[in-house]
C-alpha cells in the first residue's frame, strides 16, 4: 500500500471512530453569532448527527449537510404546560400539529414541558400531565415520533418548574405508558437538582428519549472548569445501548467551534 493510500485509510478510520456509539447533536440557540450554515458545516465535519431546538424554516439547511433536526418545538412553554387541565385542549391541538409536521419530515423528536407549579401540589401536576399526554400518545406512536418532556432545574434557571426531579418525571412516564413519550434528561439541570447522574440514568434509561449536556456551574464548556466527568458519563450511556440523541447544550465562553469540537471529541466513546 502506498503512503497516500495509508494516509487516506487512516483518515477514514479516524472519521469512523469519531462517530463513536452515541449520536451527538448540538442545540442551535447556544450559537447566536454563528450562522446555521457554519454550525452545520462544522458539525458535520466533527461527526455530529443532528441539530437540536430548531424552527421549521431551518430544516432545509440542516438537511443540506446530511444532519437531522433532532429536536423540534411542538407544544407548550416552560412556564405553561401539561400540568394544568385548562391548557390541555390547546396543547393537544399544537402537539398534534407538531407531530404531523415531524412525521411528514421524518424527524424523530418533539419537545414539551410540564409548566410551573404556581402553588400546585406535585401529585396534582403529575396526574394532569399524565392525563394530557395520554391524549396525544397514540398519534405519536402511530407516526413514529417521540414526545420528550424536559427535566429542568428549578433552583437556578427555571424557578417553580414542576418537572424538576427525575423521580417525578419517571412517574409521569409510567402513568402515560407509551414507547413514544419519554423524558428529555438534561444532565446540566439534573446535576444541579440531584446529582447521582450515572446511577439515575442507568436505573431509568427506558424512560429517557434524549439527552442534553452542559457544564455545572454556568452551563459552559465540558472541561476542567466544572464538576462532571463527561467522558465517563458518555461511556455509561453508550454502554446502555442508548439509541437516541446526545445533544450538546452549553454556552461557549471561548471560540465556539473549538469548544464544540472539544466536547464532541470528549464524548466520542
Amino acid at each position: 500500500m502506498g503512503a497516500a493510500s495509508m494516509i487516506a485509510g487512516d483518515i477514514k478510520t479516524a472519521s469512523a471512530q469519531q462517530k463513536g456509539r452515541l449520536k451527538q447533536s448540538v442545540a442551535r440557540w447556544c450559537y447566536p453569532t454563528t450562522s446555521l450554515d457554519e454550525l452545520c458545516r462544522n458539525g458535520a465535519e466533527m461527526g455530529l448527527s443532528g441539530i437540536d431546538l430548531v424552527k421549521d424554516d431551518e430544516w432545509p439547511t440542516i438537511r443540506k449537510y446530511g444532519l437531522v433536526p433532532s429536536m423540534i418545538y411542538a407544544a407548550g412553554t416552560i412556564p405553561d404546560g401539561w400540568n394544568r387541565k385548562e391548557n390541555h385542549d390547546q396543547l393537544e391541538k399544537d402537539m398534534r400539529a407538531g407531530i404531523e409536521r415531524a412525521a411528514a419530515a421524518k424527524l424523530p423528536n418533539v419537545i414539551t414541558f410540564s409548566g410551573n407549579r404556581r402553588g400546585q401540589p406535585d401529585e396534582e401536576g403529575k396526574e394532569n400531565c399524565i392525563l394530557g399526554l395520554r391524549r396525544v400518545k397514540k398519534m405519536a406512536e402511530d407516526n413514529g415520533v417521540t414526545i420528550c418532556l424536559e427535566l429542568l432545574n428549578s433552583k437556578v434557571n427555571h424557578p417553580d418548574y414542576q418537572c424538576d426531579h427525575t423521580a417525578w418525571g419517571v412517574a409521569v412516564m409510567k402513568g402515560v405508558d407509551s414507547p413514544r413519550v419519554k423524558l428529555l434528561y438534561d444532565i446540566y439541570h439534573m446535576q444541579i437538582m440531584e446529582g447521582d447522574i450515572i446511577r439515575t440514568v442507568t436505573e431509568n434509561i427506558q424512560y429517557i428519549g434524549h439527552f442534553h449536556t452542559g457544564g455545572v456551574p454556568g452551563r459552559h464548556e465540558l472541561d476542567d472548569t466544572q464538576e462532571l466527568q463527561w467522558r465517563t458519563i458518555a461511556k455509561a450511556i453508550a454502554d446502555l445501548n442508548f439509541q437516541g440523541f446526545f445533544a450538546h447544550e452549553f454556552v461557549p465562553t471561548k471560540d465556539p467551534m473549538t469548544s464544540l469540537r472539544a466536547a464532541v471529541t470528549l464524548c466520542t466513546v
